[in-house]
């Protein structure tokens, strides 16, 4: 095929779409670039808006330089690609894409040939009781607030839960002037100490995470490990959290909380695409299928970055160039093959390391046995974790998408990003299987929330 006749468009602007829209450019193609954000960096190198002033190393910190480098050559890419931002991609089917544009209110249908998925990850949330109170935020959105919007979640912030963000997100929290109450993390530290090997493999990114670790204990913020997570006091909004440190019950006031459990990819546009799904026991989740390359189980279809399972940014820019040179090889395009093979080499190297942070923050499997019954599992619906074992055990469904029927666990404005994971762990351990026997749920559109007016506008044939 001559590249003039290619109509690749990459959805998603972090790490993984940049890369894969620059290695698009540099063989002579012009791509279709959609984002949800109004600038390129995605979440780990969100921009802030163009009038903010903060300085590169104060947001990004040990990443500052690699910020900077996605975000210029996603600069220098501007006038060779189409490039749509606040541009929200909620549907697809049969070539087309139908595109929200949050500026204009208004959707379109966008046609493809070839299509690089990068939509990277959110948060994965495992709730406790009071989490729905104000100042209750994922590590991510209170990572939003202070690059995007240049402020705090709190004056006194409690972060809690397990991974390596958990610590990132303290650090630039305190480096920001914050005072951090306390970093809460469910892994032991004897978990962390058993996959040193394996995280040893990438040491300038264990040293890292080392000393953000190192940074807070010597800026006085206390550190706990192996907690398990209580529930959070206050009326009508954040006073406190209580948790228990494995022999005592403790109680620290604090005025926001940041909390995730690691991250968990974003794959429902790659399931309304039709891709075959797969679990992942390494990532506890279904996870949409694809080779070595990033090409998926739909021809056409090419995935790339966290959006196809969590490995960090820098894999994320190596995969997404990778599944950009897989999609002109099967275009007919002659690209650089030994680098192609450089880049599957070192995803393949990463893999490794990627286990070590498993085990160095393992998923609270006992999570579900010890949520209350009363414990809201989904916000949207207010669905608690009590009604869904009790519809689980009365109607004998033992199925997800089951469970969504009967109850509206995740029938609300999230479409099950935020509860979808609680509610798997819930209906796992209330019918006595596993998390990948329950299955997933099933992706909807809209992925996202959308004027209801536009979904009548977004029929075929109407261009809104």
């Amino acid at each position: 095929m001559k590249k003039s006749l290619l109509q690749p468009v990459v959805v998603g602007a972090g790490p993984a779409g940049v890369r894969a829209a620059q290695t698009l450019v540099a063989y002579g193609v012009r791509p279709v670039v959609v984002d949800e954000a109004p600038r390129a960096g995605g979440q780990i190198y969100r921009r802030p808006p163009s009038n903010f002033k903060r300085p590169a190393q104060t947001l990004y910190g040990f990443e500052a330089a690699r910020a900077l480098a996605v975000h210029s050559t996603f600069d220098t890419l501007t006038n060779q690609i189409d490039y749509r931002p606040d541009s929200l991609v909620w549907n697809a089917q049969s070539g087309l894409l139908d595109v929200l544009h949050g500026p204009t209110q208004t959707t379109q249908r966008l046609p493809y040939q070839q299509l690089i998925v990068a939509t990277g990850a959110t948060d994965r949330v495992l709730p406790i009781p009071g989490w729905t109170l104000p100042g209750v935020y994922t590590l991510g959105g209170a990572q939003v607030a202070l690059k995007l919007q240049g402020c705090a979640i709190g004056h006194q912030v409690v972060f809690m839960g397990t991974g390596p963000l958990l610590y990132l997100v303290a650090y630039q929290y305190a480096k920001a002037g914050v005072n951090v109450a306390a970093v809460l993390d469910t892994a032991k530290l004897s978990d962390q100490l058993s996959a040193m090997p394996a995280l040893l493999t990438q040491p300038a990114v264990l040293f890292k995470g080392m000393y953000y670790v190192a940074w807070l204990r010597a800026q006085g913020v206390v550190l706990h490990s192996g907690v398990r997570p209580l529930h959070v006091l206050g009326q009508t909004r954040v006073q406190a959290v209580v948790w228990h440190d494995g022999e005592k019950e403790l109680t620290l006031a604090c005025d926001a909380i940041g909390f995730g459990y690691a991250l968990r990819s974003e794959t429902q546009l790659a399931d309304l695409l039709g891709c075959q799904f797969a679990f992942d026991p390494l990532q506890r989740a279904h996870l949409p299928e694809r080779d070595g390359a990033g090409r998926a189980s739909v021809a056409g279809v090419y995935l790339a970055g966290d959006g196809a399972g969590i490995m960090g940014a820098d894999a994320a820019e190596w995969a997404g160039e990778l599944a950009a040179l897989a999609l002109l090889t099967d275009n007919g395009v002659a690209v650089d093959s030994a680098r192609a093979q450089v880049l599957e080499q070192k995803l393949r190297q990463l893999r490794r390391f990627r286990t070590g942070l498993e085990r160095a923050f393992p998923f609270p499997q006992n999570w579900a046995a010890q949520a209350p019954d009363d414990l809201v599992v989904c916000r949207c619906e207010n669905i608690t974790a009590g009604e869904l074992r009790r519809t689980a055990q009365t109607s004998g469904a033992d199925e997800l998408n089951r469970l969504k029927a009967l109850t509206r666990v995740g029938m609300g404005r999230c479409q099950g990003r935020i509860c979808g994971v609680a509610a798997a762990e819930i209906l796992a351990q209330a019918t006595g299987q596993s998390v990948e026997q329950v299955g997933r749920l099933r992706g909807q559109a809209p992925i996202k929330p959308i004027p209801i007016h536009l979904v009548h506008a977004s029929a075929p044939g109407v261009n809104a």
